[in-house]
């Protein structure tokens, strides 16, 4: 039995799809002004998980995760950048799906944009103004009103009390109620806009998710993720705007993977420790960052440093060894979930994705198959790294990855070269050539294996 920690009930619950056999999940997903960063790669990495367990574990899954391509910090780049809004989103749009596929993220089952379902939000705001959920103010906007929801803050346990007395609000003179949000903003000069029974204007960002989730879903549906920064107020926002359209509860199950860290402060641009996706991959293979976002739980804080990089790429390399030189089945092979390995990943898995003790799993693996050089046991590691999109490239391919600063320069095609140069220095018994050029291949991070076979080689 699957249990999932629900970020509604605070605690762990037992997964029961409103339909049997199938799920619905929705994700909020980027909005694209820029490059992703590390934070949007763990959300995309641990749905993505999510995804592959519900598929494994036999469910039909409908994932769905959206684009927001039309937004305030949008419509400010493209200005900035004399472009139109257009041209900066494909870009953009573009350099999100190459990171994700770089990460092993599976496709979704449909990646809706904002800018393709203002009609969806345009009625479902209608909606919430006829049932007096919301109101059309003077100066052409549409707000929700927050008082009108009885439910409000039972998702990030807030009160009404608390925020007025706690958040800063932003000042609205057009508000009935500061911590009212909006849902249609009316048209300025320069901005894109739509039609309305208010006017001419465009959605505000809580309603894109709200409407876009109802077209692919239904107005009620099992589990809804994100990062825990839009726990409140973003998916707050969400449930009032649901929930007070249609009468009824919105999502089952509510999923948020934790913060990213970076030395143990918060990852901000303000504080200068802001890495994107591609700075990362520069330096590091994806299945290495991959595995660093895995191997912690989805709802720990996960922190970012060059020094745990470093140690997951040692780990991965581990696993890696364990498998270089020896014979595994295809990406097709099936697992035994009766192995007692396989036992103890479904059991991590099913209790709220453990994937911190699933790694663990494929680890004592990798010792028995050190131990034993059984192939079962290479193919359980296979098997059940698939699972979590890890251990699937070849051995070989792996190590000789040119990642990392000072190792570019040493092309494949130069190393095995050297490597040739190496093995005539040693025919000669010029040993002092062939211990240089081993030397030189080490210093930048190049490491010769010598065997009865020949010289294989692999980045460190």
């Amino acid at each position: 039995m699957l249990r999932i920690h629900n970020s509604l009930a605070r605690e762990k619950q037992d997964f029961a799809p409103l339909i049997p056999g199938k799920v619905k999940i929705y994700v909020c997903g980027m909005t694209v002004y820029d490059y992703c960063h590390l934070g949007h790669a763990r959300m995309m990495v641990v749905f993505d998980m999510v995804q592959r367990w519900f598929r494994t574990s036999g469910f039909d899954v409908t994932y769905v995760r959206n684009i927001t391509d039309i937004d305030d910090k949008i419509i400010r780049r493209a200005q900035e950048n004399s472009e139109p809004i257009e041209t900066l989103t494909a870009r953009f749009i573009q350099a999100m799906e190459e990171d994700a596929a770089a990460l092993g993220v599976e496709p979704l089952s449909c990646e809706p944009r904002a800018t393709h379902h203002v009609e969806n939000m345009v009625a479902m705001i209608r909606v919430l103004v006829e049932k007096k959920f919301a109101y059309a103010a003077s100066n052409g906007d549409v707000y929700f009103a927050v008082h009108s929801f009885p439910g409000y803050g039972k998702l990030s346990g807030k009160s009404l009390e608390d925020l007025r007395a706690g958040e800063r609000v932003t000042i609205d003179p057009y508000k009935k109620d500061p911590l009212d949000f909006v849902l249609w903003k009316a048209a300025k000069p320069g901005e894109p806009r739509w039609d309305s029974p208010w006017g001419k204007g465009r959605p505000g960002w809580h309603i894109e998710c709200s409407a876009m989730s109802e077209h692919y879903l239904g107005d009620h549906f099992d589990i809804h993720g994100g990062g825990q920064d839009l726990q409140f107020p973003h998916h707050e926002n969400e449930i009032a705007q649901s929930e007070g359209a249609h009468g009824h509860p919105f999502v089952n199950y509510w999923m948020h993977n934790g913060f990213v860290r970076v030395n143990d402060e918060k990852m901000s641009k303000s504080l200068g420790n802001f890495f994107t996706v591609r700075d990362i991959l520069g330096r590091y293979q994806p299945e290495v960052v991959r595995f660093f976002i895995l191997r912690a739980h989805y709802r720990s804080p996960l922190n970012y440093s060059d020094q745990h990089l470093e140690d997951a790429k040692r780990a991965l390399d581990r696993l890696y060894t364990a498998l270089r030189g020896r014979e595994a089945p295809g990406a097709s092979a099936e697992i035994d979930w009766d192995e007692l390995h396989a036992t103890r990943f479904r059991e991590a898995m099913n209790d709220d994705f453990n994937t911190s003790d699933a790694v663990a799993v494929l680890f004592d693996l990798a010792n028995e198959a050190n131990r034993t050089a059984s192939s079962k046991d290479i193919a359980s590691m296979k098997a059940l790294g698939r699972v979590l999109g890890l251990l699937q490239q070849d051995p070989q391919e792996y190590f000789q990855d040119p990642r990392g600063e000072g190792v570019a320069a040493f092309t494949q095609e130069r190393i095995e070269q050297m490597i040739q140069r190496r093995l005539i220095a040693r025919t000669n018994r010029n040993y002092s050539e062939a211990d240089g050029i081993r030397k030189e291949l080490l210093d930048a991070g190049v490491i010769l294996e010598d065997s009865a076979t020949g010289t294989a080689w692999r980045r460190g």
